[in-house]
């Protein structure tokens, strides 16, 4: 080989890597948009079924049925705040009342009670409270500087919440844009087979992302009879928070229980343990047992089951890869991610054994 073949290709290797340097920089400044796009993606997959049922069973037209779609989902937005706003300002004006020396004595109180009970040492929670590194760290500054930052960002939550809806609106009124603009970079003669494979992956997603909002009503449900019947202030709230936290899977569950058993707690302050709080805990206790029993045994089932088709072993093992390489965004986008490269291997790679195995639901 000559000087000048090693140099063409010397030359070839560094505008590659240079390229790929230039790639990565530009996906990093646009990271923003990449968000918004995949924010409008799931609401369009989710909202997908919506507009076709209003196409075929009310006879909208494409634009109509997309702008209907649109519309519930921001007037499910805004329900949502409906929900919260009103009861992070009663629980602000509530913060600005609490009688701090008669919470410390409840607490101690509760305290006692509990160590004698249970015949374990007695911890002093205001003092254990005091000596962790948050608090000790805390600062009244913090405070202005972060209603400084929330009011600076206002204009960018503005901002990325159009850009989103916009985004929203042009995926739900054509399905198959998100197709033409991949298919655009596929080498004649294999379109039809990126369509398929793209047409494939929207299908199953979608079922997915709806099977999973039909998981978080279900459970709100649940969790809203359960602190109803126990007289806990704000209970939808809080229900809502809870089932939300179930969409991390496995962790999810378990943050979800501390959060109501916090809540309960809390609203029973000055209780006595061992005759009030601690017949209510077990209640409270039992009741989500049952609501997570039900969701791990019928709702999860038919979601993964029917949905992305694949055996909740697989689905285990995914979640866990998913955690250990990404943490709990990757377990959360596990699934998904799966699933898309489950009907890619299933159209590229059917030769394979392993791939026929795995994808032979598909």
């Amino acid at each position: 080989m000559d000087a000048k073949n090693i140099t063409v290709g010397i030359l070839k290797a560094i505008a590659v890597i240079t390229g790929i340097l230039l790639l990565l920089w530009f996906v990093f400044k646009i990271q923003a948009l990449i968000l918004y796009i995949g924010i409008a993606a799931v609401i369009s997959l989710i909202g997908r079924p919506i507009v076709n049922f209003l196409k075929r069973r009310i006879k909208f037209s494409n634009t109509l049925a997309s702008v209907t779609t649109l519309l519930m989902v921001i007037a499910s937005f805004i329900l949502l705040l409906s929900i919260f706003i009103p009861i992070i300002v009663k629980q602000s004006k509530n913060i600005s009342e609490i009688d701090f020396d008669l919470v410390k004595t409840d607490l101690n109180e509760l305290n006692i009670q509990a160590s004698d009970y249970l015949g374990v040492e007695q911890i002093n929670i205001v003092e254990a409270i005091k000596r962790t590194e948050f608090v000790q760290n805390f600062s009244l500054e913090i405070i202005p500087s972060f209603i400084d930052i929330f009011f600076q960002n206002i204009g960018s939550f503005a901002i990325g919440l159009g850009s989103v809806l916009f985004i929203s609106f042009f995926l739900l009124k054509d399905d198959r844009l998100f197709t033409k603009t991949v298919v655009v970079f596929v080498d004649p003669g294999r379109e039809e087979r990126f369509e398929r494979v793209l047409s494939k992956i929207k299908e199953l997603l979608s079922r997915y992302f709806v099977g999973l909002i039909l998981q978080i009503l279900i459970l709100t449900v649940f969790y809203t009879v359960i602190l109803v019947i126990f007289g806990i202030e704000n209970p939808l709230a809080i229900a809502m928070i809870c089932a939300f936290l179930n969409l991390v899977p496995y962790l999810g569950p378990v943050l979800g229980w501390v959060v109501m058993m916090l809540v309960v707690v809390s609203n029973n302050l000055g209780a006595d343990f061992s005759t009030e709080l601690l017949p209510l805990l077990s209640y409270v206790f039992i009741g989500y047992c049952i609501a997570q029993i039900f969701d791990n045994i019928i709702t999860q089932p038919v979601i993964f089951g029917k949905s992305v088709r694949s055996h909740p072993l697989e689905i285990f093992i995914v979640i866990l890869i998913g955690g250990y390489l990404f943490s709990i965004a990757g377990m959360i986008l596990a699934v998904p991610t799966y699933t898309a490269l489950k009907v890619i291997s299933k159209e590229f790679f059917a030769e394979y054994k392993i791939v026929k195995r795995l994808t032979k639901n598909l």
